[in-house]
């Protein structure tokens, strides 16, 4: 039996995307299509422009999308994710969120409506990033200490976040690694006479144009030595990919607040260290 799927977003860049992947998965069905009030294509036919026949059509009306839907993915912004997260709650949907950008008490939305509902939060769902994980952790462990950390990362000019989330949770796991916390050793810019860089800091840069889909660099820094962890993003269908599998993980799912580390089996590889944030 396939798996019910309404996407939030559903004409941005992210949610054709994520459209064109699931029709081509003979598991998922899409249920449910929504867009923001005023949108050019509420009423159409997502199929019109997939060359598939779908049987829904584009609304505004996110309890229509829901009512027959058992996931909602949401690659949206955090105010109108913060709105859906509600809806989910009321109406018990499972829930997959590629939003970035939450602020603390968004984040705290998200972790009391997952005490209800099972939810899927990650800044990337891309199943080389969530690896790259696994070996920033062991990388941060390693080079410790008298290796400097730089966190880079570049994006298209229409994300209006950063740094980029999964920069920061990169910055999240090599700064536990280390038995830190992220915000007490975290750089943001750097202008003018900053004087000698700050020993155990992890350093952020960030750069934003044309249509970069997301790259993502860790440098550990040493005497006589760099190592380097690189992501590249060639476009956005590994995204898709794994929200898609995201999607099937919380189909079997209790209530709980899961990342993609859960999703892939990875979570086992990454090992335990101080809170973050």
């Amino acid at each position: 039996m396939s798996i019910r799927l309404c996407i939030a977003g559903c004409t941005g860049r992210m949610g054709r995307a994520l459209l064109e992947a699931l029709v081509a998965a003979p598991d998922l069905t899409l249920s449910g299509a929504l867009e923001q009030p005023g949108s050019p294509y509420l009423g159409r036919n997502p199929g019109d422009w997939l060359g598939s026949p779908l049987s829904v059509v584009i609304t505004d009306d996110i309890r229509a999308a829901l009512e027959p839907s058992q996931v909602l993915i949401d690659f949206t912004r955090p105010s109108g994710t913060l709105k859906h997260v509600q809806y989910c709650l009321e109406s018990r949907r499972a829930l997959v969120i590629g939003t970035t950008g939450f602020d603390e008490a968004g984040r705290r939305q998200i972790e009391l409506a997952s005490q209800s509902i099972p939810i899927v939060l990650a800044p990337n769902m891309s199943m080389g990033v969530n690896l790259s994980l696994v070996l920033l952790d062991l990388a941060s462990r390693v080079l410790q200490p008298g290796f400097d950390i730089e966190i880079s990362e570049a994006h298209h000019r229409h994300k209006v976040d950063a740094p980029s989330g999964t920069a920061l949770r990169m910055g999240e796991v090599v700064a536990a690694a280390r038995g830190q916390r992220l915000s007490e050793v975290a750089v943001y810019g750097r202008e003018g006479l900053m004087g000698e860089r700050a020993q155990d800091t992890i350093g952020f840069a960030t750069v934003r144009g044309g249509d970069v889909v997301g790259d993502h660099t860790v440098a550990f820094m040493g005497w006589g030595e760099r190592l380097e962890i690189t992501h590249k993003a060639s476009n956005r269908t590994t995204f898709a990919l794994g929200a898609l599998r995201a999607a099937r993980f919380l189909a079997t799912q209790p209530p709980g607040l899961y990342d993609m580390q859960d999703v892939l089996g990875l979570k086992a590889l990454l090992r335990p260290g101080p809170p973050t944030v």
